[in-house]
């Protein structure tokens, strides 16, 4: 009988991720988390925070952060490149960066529209064209990672764009993982559900608690829901794993 496969930190610490929408919430945990496991991880965002700057200075080898439009091909170009020369070849991407601006679908306005399909679609679509060329020069194993939400599975009242948005990057991930499956490239969605950042913090406390009691495990999710995931299918015990999104939100889609 094989073995089990089982990675030691110093075999990670050659593999270098990109993590769009790295400066709060969920990306800048998973940014911490991916470093503390030995990651070398280059992420991005249009503002530069605090805890971006001690992620900085805590781990200046394996840290790499700018500023970036993600709507911009030429802005994206350049920061792969860039992260590049500094980490080295890229080994997996986590589309992460993603608006939500909530209304009624009939009154929203153009711009807002189209905001939210440039920032979670378009540019999600962007960045993992340029790292897949990268990976397909290399000709070696990757990851493709998106993060998804219940949203997109489950829909939600004046979250029409949104949810629009994110059933399209599920939709990619099938798409895709034909593609690139005989290059052992593997492309999979992680759908939360409502997380105690981002988009709940928007949410009434009567709301809030109106989702937790339509939860069968009774409560919102965590960071530490995800990050284990996340590691997981950037693993080789995730590499047969290829297509699909997980929902990690106790239930509320079933």
């Amino acid at each position: 009988m094989p073995s089990l496969v089982t990675e030691k930190k110093s075999e990670v610490s050659s593999k270098h991720l990109i993590l769009s929408g790295g400066s709060k919430g969920l990306g800048l945990a998973l940014s911490q988390y991916l470093l503390n496991r030995g990651y070398k991880v280059s992420a991005f965002s249009r503002h530069l925070t605090p805890e971006v700057e001690h992620l900085q200075n805590f781990y200046p080898n394996h840290y790499h952060f700018a500023t970036v439009d993600n709507t911009s091909p030429e802005q994206l170009q350049q920061f792969c490149e860039r992260a590049i020369s500094r980490q080295g070849r890229i080994y997996g991407v986590i589309n992460n960066a993603a608006v939500a601006i909530d209304g009624v679908f009939a009154t929203l306005p153009e711009i807002e529209i189209e905001k939210m399909v440039a920032v979670n679609l378009t540019g999600a679509l962007l960045l993992t064209r340029l790292c897949l060329r990268h990976m397909l020069v290399c000709q070696v194993p990757g990851r493709i990672l998106s993060i998804s939400s219940v949203v997109g599975t489950r829909g939600a009242k004046g979250l029409a764009v949104y949810s629009s948005t994110k059933s399209a990057l599920e939709g990619m991930a099938r798409s895709l993982a034909r593609e690139v499956g005989s290059k052992q490239i593997t492309v999979n969605v992680i759908a939360p559900g409502y997380m105690l950042t981002d988009l709940s913090s928007s949410l009434s406390p009567e709301q809030q608690q109106t989702i937790v009691r339509r939860t069968p495990l009774g409560r919102l999710a965590e960071f530490e829901d995800i990050a284990p995931l996340v590691e997981f299918l950037l693993s080789e015990k995730g590499s047969f794993i290829t297509g699909q999104t997980i929902a990690v939100d106790g239930g509320l889609s079933v």
